[in-house]
Protein backbone atom coordinates (compact mmCIF):
# COMPACT_ATOMS: atom_id res chain seq x y z
CA UNK A 1 0.00 0.00 0.00
CA UNK A 2 1.36 3.38 -0.41
CA UNK A 3 2.46 5.67 2.64
CA UNK A 4 0.16 7.94 3.39
CA UNK A 5 0.36 11.69 3.21
CA UNK A 6 3.36 11.38 1.32
CA UNK A 7 4.09 12.75 -2.09
CA UNK A 8 4.50 9.79 -4.75
CA UNK A 9 6.23 11.59 -7.89
CA UNK A 10 8.45 9.06 -7.50
CA UNK A 11 5.75 6.15 -8.89
CA UNK A 12 5.59 7.17 -12.59
CA UNK A 13 9.35 6.62 -12.72
CA UNK A 14 9.43 3.27 -11.51
CA UNK A 15 6.21 2.01 -13.31
CA UNK A 16 7.76 3.17 -16.31
CA UNK A 17 11.28 1.09 -16.13
CA UNK A 18 9.16 -1.73 -14.97
CA UNK A 19 7.22 -1.70 -18.04
CA UNK A 20 9.98 -3.37 -19.74
CA UNK A 21 10.36 -6.50 -17.12
CA UNK A 22 8.95 -9.57 -17.76
CA UNK A 23 8.64 -12.64 -15.41
CA UNK A 24 12.00 -14.96 -15.52
CA UNK A 25 14.03 -11.34 -16.14
CA UNK A 26 17.09 -11.46 -13.82
CA UNK A 27 19.72 -8.96 -13.07
CA UNK A 28 23.29 -10.16 -12.58
CA UNK A 29 26.75 -8.98 -10.34
CA UNK A 30 27.18 -8.90 -6.60
CA UNK A 31 23.27 -9.07 -4.67
CA UNK A 32 22.53 -10.24 -1.38
CA UNK A 33 19.53 -12.79 -0.27
CA UNK A 34 17.69 -11.97 2.88
CA UNK A 35 15.92 -14.66 5.23
CA UNK A 36 14.48 -14.02 8.58
CA UNK A 37 15.93 -17.42 11.34
CA UNK A 38 15.79 -18.05 14.67
CA UNK A 39 18.69 -17.08 16.61
CA UNK A 40 18.51 -20.06 19.34
CA UNK A 41 18.69 -22.52 16.55
CA UNK A 42 19.95 -21.45 12.77
CA UNK A 43 19.51 -24.34 10.29
CA UNK A 44 21.86 -22.50 7.35
CA UNK A 45 25.49 -21.65 7.12
CA UNK A 46 24.31 -18.17 6.58
CA UNK A 47 21.99 -17.87 10.33
CA UNK A 48 24.99 -19.85 12.05
CA UNK A 49 27.24 -17.17 10.76
CA UNK A 50 25.38 -14.08 12.77
CA UNK A 51 23.47 -16.07 15.31
CA UNK A 52 25.18 -14.64 17.96
CA UNK A 53 24.75 -10.93 16.97
CA UNK A 54 21.34 -10.10 18.53
CA UNK A 55 19.81 -10.46 15.01
CA UNK A 56 17.47 -12.29 13.33
CA UNK A 57 18.42 -11.85 9.41
CA UNK A 58 20.87 -13.38 7.50
CA UNK A 59 22.38 -12.02 3.94
CA UNK A 60 23.97 -14.12 1.54
CA UNK A 61 26.02 -13.57 -1.80
CA UNK A 62 24.34 -14.54 -4.90
CA UNK A 63 25.32 -14.12 -7.82
CA UNK A 64 22.24 -12.04 -9.50
CA UNK A 65 18.24 -12.48 -8.99
CA UNK A 66 15.35 -13.44 -11.46
CA UNK A 67 11.88 -12.06 -11.11
CA UNK A 68 9.36 -14.94 -10.32
CA UNK A 69 6.48 -12.29 -10.27
CA UNK A 70 3.82 -12.96 -12.91
CA UNK A 71 4.53 -10.52 -15.83
CA UNK A 72 0.60 -8.91 -15.34
CA UNK A 73 1.54 -7.80 -11.86
CA UNK A 74 4.92 -6.36 -12.52
CA UNK A 75 3.45 -4.24 -14.86
CA UNK A 76 0.78 -3.32 -12.87
CA UNK A 77 1.07 0.23 -10.63
CA UNK A 78 3.30 0.36 -7.74
CA UNK A 79 0.24 1.93 -5.84
CA UNK A 80 -1.51 -1.33 -6.96
CA UNK A 81 1.22 -3.82 -6.55
CA UNK A 82 4.55 -2.33 -4.96
CA UNK A 83 5.96 -6.13 -4.26
CA UNK A 84 8.07 -8.56 -6.45
CA UNK A 85 8.74 -12.04 -5.86
CA UNK A 86 12.78 -12.99 -6.27
CA UNK A 87 15.18 -15.82 -6.60
CA UNK A 88 18.54 -16.53 -6.13
CA UNK A 89 20.89 -17.63 -8.94
CA UNK A 90 23.24 -20.10 -8.36
CA UNK A 91 25.54 -22.28 -10.71
CA UNK A 92 25.15 -25.83 -11.37
CA UNK A 93 27.03 -28.46 -13.27
CA UNK A 94 25.71 -29.36 -16.75
CA UNK A 95 24.52 -32.85 -15.96
CA UNK A 96 22.12 -31.30 -13.13
CA UNK A 97 21.43 -28.39 -15.57
CA UNK A 98 20.04 -31.02 -18.14
CA UNK A 99 18.37 -32.85 -15.20
CA UNK A 100 16.24 -30.11 -14.55
CA UNK A 101 15.57 -29.20 -18.08
CA UNK A 102 13.88 -32.37 -17.92
CA UNK A 103 11.93 -32.02 -15.13
CA UNK A 104 13.84 -34.21 -12.66
CA UNK A 105 14.90 -31.59 -10.07
CA UNK A 106 11.89 -28.89 -9.46
CA UNK A 107 13.26 -26.91 -6.86
CA UNK A 108 15.18 -25.16 -9.68
CA UNK A 109 14.11 -23.98 -12.87
CA UNK A 110 16.05 -23.07 -16.29
CA UNK A 111 16.49 -19.72 -17.73
CA UNK A 112 17.25 -19.77 -21.31
CA UNK A 113 19.31 -16.55 -21.42
CA UNK A 114 21.67 -18.08 -18.70
CA UNK A 115 22.17 -21.39 -19.56
CA UNK A 116 25.59 -21.24 -21.09
CA UNK A 117 26.81 -19.44 -17.77
CA UNK A 118 25.50 -22.09 -16.05
CA UNK A 119 23.27 -20.20 -13.98
CA UNK A 120 19.51 -21.30 -12.90
CA UNK A 121 16.87 -20.10 -10.30
CA UNK A 122 16.56 -21.59 -7.05
CA UNK A 123 12.98 -21.98 -5.82
CA UNK A 124 14.06 -22.89 -2.68
CA UNK A 125 14.57 -19.64 -1.69
CA UNK A 126 12.30 -16.13 -2.43
CA UNK A 127 12.27 -13.03 -1.41
CA UNK A 128 10.00 -10.00 -1.42
CA UNK A 129 11.52 -6.68 -2.86
CA UNK A 130 9.73 -3.62 -3.84
CA UNK A 131 9.72 -2.59 -7.25
CA UNK A 132 11.71 0.52 -7.07
CA UNK A 133 14.58 -1.74 -5.64
CA UNK A 134 14.31 -3.67 -9.17
CA UNK A 135 13.87 -0.23 -11.05
CA UNK A 136 17.17 -0.24 -10.29
CA UNK A 137 18.75 -3.33 -11.70
CA UNK A 138 20.46 -3.65 -15.20
CA UNK A 139 18.16 -6.01 -16.45
CA UNK A 140 18.30 -9.25 -18.44
CA UNK A 141 15.68 -10.89 -20.41
CA UNK A 142 15.92 -14.38 -19.45
CA UNK A 143 13.59 -15.54 -21.84
CA UNK A 144 13.17 -14.78 -25.80
CA UNK A 145 10.55 -16.81 -26.92
CA UNK A 146 6.92 -17.39 -26.08
CA UNK A 147 8.01 -20.98 -25.48
CA UNK A 148 10.35 -20.11 -23.06
CA UNK A 149 8.25 -18.05 -21.13
CA UNK A 150 5.93 -20.49 -20.70
CA UNK A 151 8.36 -23.41 -19.61
CA UNK A 152 9.78 -21.00 -16.77
CA UNK A 153 6.15 -20.60 -15.62
CA UNK A 154 5.61 -23.83 -15.89
CA UNK A 155 8.40 -24.73 -13.52
CA UNK A 156 6.82 -22.08 -11.11
CA UNK A 157 3.86 -23.74 -11.21
CA UNK A 158 5.77 -27.44 -10.62
CA UNK A 159 7.83 -26.37 -7.65
CA UNK A 160 4.14 -25.81 -6.14
CA UNK A 161 1.88 -27.70 -7.14
CA UNK A 162 3.18 -31.77 -6.61
CA UNK A 163 0.87 -33.82 -6.38
CA UNK A 164 -0.13 -35.98 -2.70
CA UNK A 165 -0.99 -39.02 -3.77
CA UNK A 166 -2.32 -41.65 -1.92
CA UNK A 167 -0.12 -44.23 0.74
CA UNK A 168 -1.25 -47.41 -1.54
CA UNK A 169 -0.47 -45.80 -5.11
CA UNK A 170 2.87 -44.74 -3.96
CA UNK A 171 3.41 -48.44 -2.73
CA UNK A 172 1.82 -49.71 -6.13
CA UNK A 173 4.46 -47.75 -8.18
CA UNK A 174 7.47 -48.20 -6.34
CA UNK A 175 8.99 -51.16 -8.67
CA UNK A 176 8.07 -48.29 -11.79
CA UNK A 177 9.47 -45.70 -10.17
CA UNK A 178 12.86 -47.71 -8.83
CA UNK A 179 12.71 -49.25 -13.11
CA UNK A 180 12.95 -45.81 -14.22
CA UNK A 181 15.13 -43.68 -12.25
CA UNK A 182 17.79 -46.48 -12.69
CA UNK A 183 17.49 -47.08 -17.36
CA UNK A 184 16.31 -43.14 -17.73
CA UNK A 185 20.51 -41.75 -18.39
CA UNK A 186 21.25 -45.65 -19.27
CA UNK A 187 22.92 -45.66 -22.68
CA UNK A 188 20.25 -48.49 -24.07
CA UNK A 189 16.95 -48.63 -26.01
CA UNK A 190 14.95 -48.16 -22.80
CA UNK A 191 16.83 -45.53 -21.60
CA UNK A 192 16.20 -43.70 -25.03
CA UNK A 193 12.93 -44.08 -24.73
CA UNK A 194 12.70 -42.60 -21.49
CA UNK A 195 14.26 -39.82 -22.94
CA UNK A 196 12.31 -39.38 -25.44
CA UNK A 197 9.08 -39.29 -22.99
CA UNK A 198 7.74 -35.13 -22.26
CA UNK A 199 5.94 -36.14 -18.92
CA UNK A 200 4.02 -39.13 -17.43
CA UNK A 201 0.73 -38.51 -16.27
CA UNK A 202 -2.07 -41.03 -14.54
CA UNK A 203 -5.66 -40.77 -13.75
CA UNK A 204 -7.34 -42.15 -11.30
CA UNK A 205 -11.73 -43.04 -11.76
CA UNK A 206 -13.88 -42.41 -10.37
CA UNK A 207 -11.54 -40.36 -7.68
CA UNK A 208 -8.37 -41.25 -5.44
CA UNK A 209 -10.55 -41.57 -2.92
CA UNK A 210 -12.92 -44.04 -4.21
CA UNK A 211 -13.35 -47.58 -2.58
CA UNK A 212 -12.43 -49.11 -5.98
CA UNK A 213 -9.85 -47.21 -8.45
CA UNK A 214 -9.21 -47.44 -11.92
CA UNK A 215 -5.70 -46.50 -13.09
CA UNK A 216 -4.56 -44.84 -16.64
CA UNK A 217 -1.13 -43.94 -17.11
CA UNK A 218 0.37 -42.13 -20.08
CA UNK A 219 3.30 -41.68 -21.13
CA UNK A 220 3.29 -39.01 -23.49
CA UNK A 221 6.31 -38.84 -26.13
CA UNK A 222 7.72 -35.82 -27.67
CA UNK A 223 6.15 -34.99 -31.11
CA UNK A 224 8.61 -35.93 -32.93
CA UNK A 225 9.09 -39.36 -31.37
CA UNK A 226 5.97 -41.10 -33.19
CA UNK A 227 8.13 -44.36 -33.84
CA UNK A 228 11.04 -44.50 -31.10
CA UNK A 229 14.33 -45.84 -33.22
CA UNK A 230 11.43 -47.23 -35.94
CA UNK A 231 9.95 -49.29 -33.64
CA UNK A 232 6.46 -49.19 -31.92
CA UNK A 233 5.85 -48.56 -28.43
CA UNK A 234 4.30 -51.88 -27.59
CA UNK A 235 6.98 -53.55 -25.91
CA UNK A 236 8.37 -51.01 -23.50
CA UNK A 237 4.76 -50.34 -22.85
CA UNK A 238 3.86 -53.67 -21.58
CA UNK A 239 7.11 -53.97 -19.64
CA UNK A 240 6.43 -50.78 -17.90
CA UNK A 241 2.69 -52.09 -17.22
CA UNK A 242 3.67 -55.35 -16.14
CA UNK A 243 5.88 -53.37 -13.03
CA UNK A 244 2.20 -52.15 -11.57
CA UNK A 245 -0.25 -54.99 -11.59
CA UNK A 246 -3.34 -54.53 -10.21
CA UNK A 247 -3.75 -54.58 -6.43
CA UNK A 248 -5.65 -54.15 -3.67
CA UNK A 249 -8.41 -50.85 -4.25
CA UNK A 250 -6.53 -50.50 -7.65
CA UNK A 251 -8.89 -52.78 -9.50
CA UNK A 252 -7.63 -51.62 -13.09
CA UNK A 253 -4.15 -50.85 -14.56
CA UNK A 254 -4.39 -49.24 -18.27
CA UNK A 255 -2.03 -47.54 -19.74
CA UNK A 256 -0.48 -45.71 -23.33
CA UNK A 257 1.98 -44.11 -25.38
CA UNK A 258 0.87 -41.58 -27.17
CA UNK A 259 1.57 -37.90 -28.57
CA UNK A 260 0.62 -34.72 -26.47
CA UNK A 261 -2.11 -34.06 -29.18
CA UNK A 262 -3.65 -37.69 -29.16
CA UNK A 263 -4.31 -36.49 -25.56
CA UNK A 264 -7.70 -34.55 -25.09
CA UNK A 265 -7.75 -31.51 -22.78
CA UNK A 266 -10.24 -33.07 -20.34
CA UNK A 267 -7.98 -36.30 -20.39
CA UNK A 268 -5.20 -33.57 -19.08
CA UNK A 269 -6.55 -32.00 -16.93
CA UNK A 270 -8.29 -34.99 -14.87
CA UNK A 271 -5.02 -36.35 -14.48
CA UNK A 272 -1.54 -35.76 -12.54
CA UNK A 273 1.96 -35.59 -13.03
CA UNK A 274 3.75 -38.66 -12.01
CA UNK A 275 7.13 -37.08 -10.87
CA UNK A 276 9.12 -40.16 -10.11
CA UNK A 277 12.00 -38.23 -8.61
CA UNK A 278 9.83 -36.65 -6.28
CA UNK A 279 7.27 -39.02 -5.57
CA UNK A 280 4.98 -37.67 -2.31
CA UNK A 281 2.54 -39.19 -0.81
CA UNK A 282 0.22 -37.48 1.77
CA UNK A 283 2.24 -38.43 4.53
CA UNK A 284 5.65 -38.92 3.71
CA UNK A 285 8.30 -38.56 0.47
CA UNK A 286 9.42 -41.60 -1.14
CA UNK A 287 12.20 -39.83 -2.69
CA UNK A 288 13.77 -36.66 -2.39
CA UNK A 289 16.81 -36.16 -5.05
CA UNK A 290 17.02 -32.25 -5.22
Amino acid sequence: MPVPGQEHSHYPRVDAVLQAWRQGDCVLGEHWFIHRFDPTVPLTEASAAVSDQGVDLAESAVRGLVVLTQTCDIVRTSRERPFLEVAPLVEVSAQVAHEIERGRRPVYAIIPALRTRGLVADLDRTMTVEKAVVAQWARIAGCHTDAEARRFALALVRKRARVAFPDDFTALVERLQARLLEKHDKQSEEGRALRALREIRVHAAPSWDAPTVELTFWFIHEEEAMDFEGKRWDTLLDGWLHLIPAAGRFSQVHGAVLALEDLTAKDYVESDPLDLDHLSTRGVVISESC
